[in-house]
């Protein structure tokens, strides 16, 4: 590996969870509410990318910081300015449109990160829906629902912004991230989310929009599935 492995003290590793979201208003409190229940986050900041529907007005009822964007970026982007932000250097991504997540779910992705001193942990859906349990059980590391290390990430975008701006990056980043793992060696690990899975982008947006807004992140997926890293 080209960094140095880090031997993570219990009691003293701080978490910040990034939340990226865009037009997530009726979603986002289920999935903020069980994140602030976990004694293991320290820090919980939304990413508010570009959203016209009072997204960040329902976070700012939680205890957790919001960062507006001025203009749909894109998810990588929105992470990215995340990660800015964060206090911490133990980063939890989280997906806005979870559906069935619980503490227990947070818990078990930092214990596994913290315990087993991983590079990333990738949440994987696992008896939540039919079509999202497929999906993942298929292709489990494109889930957004990961945990790392400042380090990796910076890393990681240093090697993407190489070739692309990470603008362009979008729902690309997850396949990014976990080919470099494979690339560069890094411990990981999945953990199963039993339970939970995410709003289809076809019952948020409308069926046709939806399926334009799927198939636009399906060509981030394959672009950086073949796109050298």
């Amino acid at each position: 590996m080209l960094h140095a492995r880090i031997i993570r003290v219990q009691q003293d590793m701080k978490v910040s969870v990034v939340i990226p979201a865009y037009n997530e208003a009726s979603r986002i409190g289920a999935v903020l509410k069980p994140v602030l229940g976990s004694e293991l986050v320290s820090e919980v900041i939304v990413v508010d990318d570009g959203s016209e529907d009072g997204t960040a007005d329902i976070a700012r009822q939680f205890n957790v910081a919001v960062l507006c964007l001025p203009q749909n970026r894109g998810k990588a982007a929105a992470l990215d300015e995340g990660v800015a932000l964060a206090q911490h250097d133990d980063i939890l991504f989280l997906d806005a449109d979870l559906v069935g997540l619980r503490t227990e779910h947070v818990d078990s992705m930092i214990k596994a990160y913290r315990d087993q001193n991983l590079d990333m942990v990738v949440g994987v859906f696992s008896g939540g829906r039919a079509t999202t349990d497929i999906a993942q059980t298929i292709n489990p590391f494109a889930s957004g629902q990961r945990m790392l290390r400042r380090e990796i990430w910076q890393q990681a975008k240093t090697r993407v912004e190489d070739r692309s701006p990470v603008e362009e990056m979008s729902f690309g980043i997850e396949i990014a991230l976990s080919r470099m793992a494979v690339k560069e060696g890094w411990l990981k690990d999945k953990v199963k989310l039993d339970g939970v899975t995410h709003v289809l982008k076809e019952e948020k947006r409308g069926f046709s929009q939806g399926l334009r807004d799927r198939f636009r992140m399906y060509g981030d997926m394959i672009k950086w599935l073949v796109k050298k890293v």
